[in-house]
């Protein structure tokens, strides 16, 4: 994940200087500022990971989490945690990129969960909707968004993903009509 870390010994836990502390349960001290993890979060996906470190530091941002979908050939994806980018990265299929969505919006906490879907191949982004919907089982937002102007040309075409990727981020952070989205097993 490239981040920079210390190793400390259970006992410098208290006086460590750094913003985070990552052990195991039996070693975390019974008081401590500091915020910790435990290393049961090593399970999780690397994005989950990132956020869960970001909701830990705790930076005093905005605590949603926006994932941005620019569907087509390459599905790219972008998401947003408390208002920092925890992840950009491509799929080829409706179903995988739905399983790694509903991988992160289980995996975080949010005041709101919000899945922005691009409108340029607006059959595509109903299905992703629909199965998003079909397959998760918690409540989030929905929105369509204006995708117009996202794409931007990139020298060498389309360097492994990358247009897609910074499409989802611009898909992201634009607004559109959003539709709150119940479990199916509230709705029946």
């Amino acid at each position: 994940m490239n981040l920079s870390f210390d190793s400390i010994l259970p006992k410098d836990i208290q006086n460590y200087s750094g913003h985070l502390v990552l052990t195991t349960r039996q070693e975390t001290p019974t008081v401590c500022e500091k915020p910790i993890l435990h290393e049961d979060i090593l399970d999780q996906h690397p994005t989950v990971i990132r956020g869960l470190i970001i909701q830990k530091l705790d930076l005093g941002y905005n605590q949603d989490l926006i994932v941005g979908v620019d569907p087509g050939k390459r599905v790219g994806l972008s998401i947003f945690y408390f208002g920092r980018e925890i992840e950009n990265s491509f799929y080829y299929s409706v179903e995988e990129i739905v399983l790694h969505i509903i991988q992160v919006l289980s995996g975080l906490r949010a005041k709101h969960k919000i899945v922005k879907i691009g409108d340029g191949n607006m059959s595509m982004a109903k299905e992703i909707g629909t199965t998003l919907n079909l397959k998760f089982c918690s409540y989030f937002e929905l929105e369509f968004v204006d995708e117009r102007k996202t794409t931007f040309k990139i020298k060498n075409f389309n360097q492994r993903g990358k247009r897609d990727m910074l499409s989802a981020k611009y898909i992201s952070q634009r607004e559109g009509h959003r539709h709150s989205i119940l479990p199916l097993s509230i709705t029946g």
